[in-house]
């Protein structure tokens, strides 16, 4: 059931990713994670490409960042103790892909034991969550069929379970995000399967832009809005619907990490489509155009209020964690993480403080009540 509307305060701590704070290519780890503790963050979300730099900045490979040998753990052990000397904690590490719904029995055991290899490291970070996006892969070796799915994800968290108990620590679990240019590509396709395979350390992974970019967005609509829908009223009135959906049906226990983020409103006649069939069309606004929330100066135009106030309304108690991609992150200046990690706060601080302003559309919503459209109106008003 929905929490009492609206809420006191937003007791989400706030977290962000290593790949939005600048790129491993010209930024230390470390100054990535010392320059998030001085904005005041809590939790860190730790990429593949940023642990396999570190490894190699302790001269080890990076090419086999999960093979869980005597000191690869002992490197993962020193990034756990520098977190938390910083006054942070390794929220998850991601990201895992490709990985469900492989039909050859072989290759699907050897994906599975891909993220088990993961288990050992979540001790050394002292982190719990396994972060894993849907598939992408769109060959006839892989099949995006519920059951099929479900039956995967529901093996990973009893694996989970058994390495918990063999080693006596907490339990490990297994979190599911839905791409946005995934074969799931949805909160609520990715939710099915959480559902289906009904394990209690298997859960649901939201991203703000990833929700957004399918049921809001189209970057290359040739009217330049940036909707799918020609005017905003169509389009928060559907989101809106989809939201409610969301607060009405997922218990906030099974939102196992929200990201936030936002991304720019681009000008169809010079931002094209990728020309290559094999690069998902929303693969470069993505990877370069991303912003964090309440970026409206540098384009970002997308209710990213809206989607955080479900979540938040479902009774979720994680972070708040930003996954931000951008090209300004590829710069090689050094102030890139400082600049980026402030940037980063601002804009978590002021959506914290608009959540509980938003109306309850959830509630009008499951009622049939007419107010149900005018949140549309509210929204735009007051430039939420």
């Amino acid at each position: 059931m929905p929490i009492p509307w609206p809420p006191q305060s937003v007791p989400n701590e706030p977290g962000i990713a290593t790949l939005s704070l600048g790129t491993w290519r010209h930024h230390t780890l470390q100054s990535r994670l010392e320059a998030a503790a001085r904005a005041g963050y809590k939790w860190i979300d730790l990429f593949d490409e940023c642990w396999a730099a570190y490894l190699e900045e302790h001269g080890l490979p990076g090419n086999s960042p999960w093979e869980p040998t005597a000191d690869n753990l002992s490197v993962a052990r020193k990034l756990g103790e520098l977190v938390t000397s910083l006054g942070m904690k390794i929220a998850c590490t991601q990201p895992l892909r490709q990985i469900e719904g492989v039909k050859d029995p072989e290759e699907r055991r050897d994906r599975l034991e891909t993220v088990a290899k993961r288990f050992p490291f979540m001790r050394a970070f002292g982190t719990d969550l396994v972060f894993m996006c849907a598939n992408m892969r769109t060959d006839e070796g892989v099949t995006a069929d519920l059951k099929s799915v479900a039956r995967d994800l529901a093996e990973l968290g009893d694996m989970a379970k058994v390495f918990a108990k063999r080693d006596g620590g907490p339990m490990l679990r297994i979190g599911y995000e839905g791409l946005s240019w995934a074969r799931r590509n949805t909160w609520a396709s990715t939710w099915e399967v959480v559902r289906m395979a009904n394990r209690e350390n298997v859960g649901l992974i939201i991203d703000a832009f990833n929700v957004l970019a399918v049921e809001f967005a189209d970057p290359y609509h040739p009217a330049g809005h940036g909707r799918v829908h020609a005017t905003m009223e169509a389009a928060v009135d559907v989101l809106c619907a989809s939201m409610a959906g969301l607060v009405t049906s997922v218990p906030g226990e099974k939102i196992f990490f929200f990201q936030v983020g936002d991304a720019e409103r681009m000008d169809p006649r010079v931002f094209q489509p990728p020309t290559d069939q094999d690069v998902p069309a929303l693969l470069p606004w993505s990877r370069g155009h991303r912003l964090f929330p309440n970026e409206q100066g540098r384009g970002g135009y997308m209710p990213v209020l809206l989607v955080a106030a479900a979540v938040v309304a479902t009774g979720y108690q994680g972070p708040l964690s930003l996954e931000v991609f951008n090209n300004s992150l590829n710069r090689p200046d050094a102030d890139v993480p400082a600049s980026h990690a402030l940037r980063g706060m601002i804009g978590l601080r002021k959506l914290a403080e608009e959540i509980p302003r938003v109306p309850a559309f959830w509630e009008m919503w499951l009622q049939g009540r007419e107010e149900f459209h005018d949140v549309s109106i509210h929204l735009r008003r007051a430039r939420l």
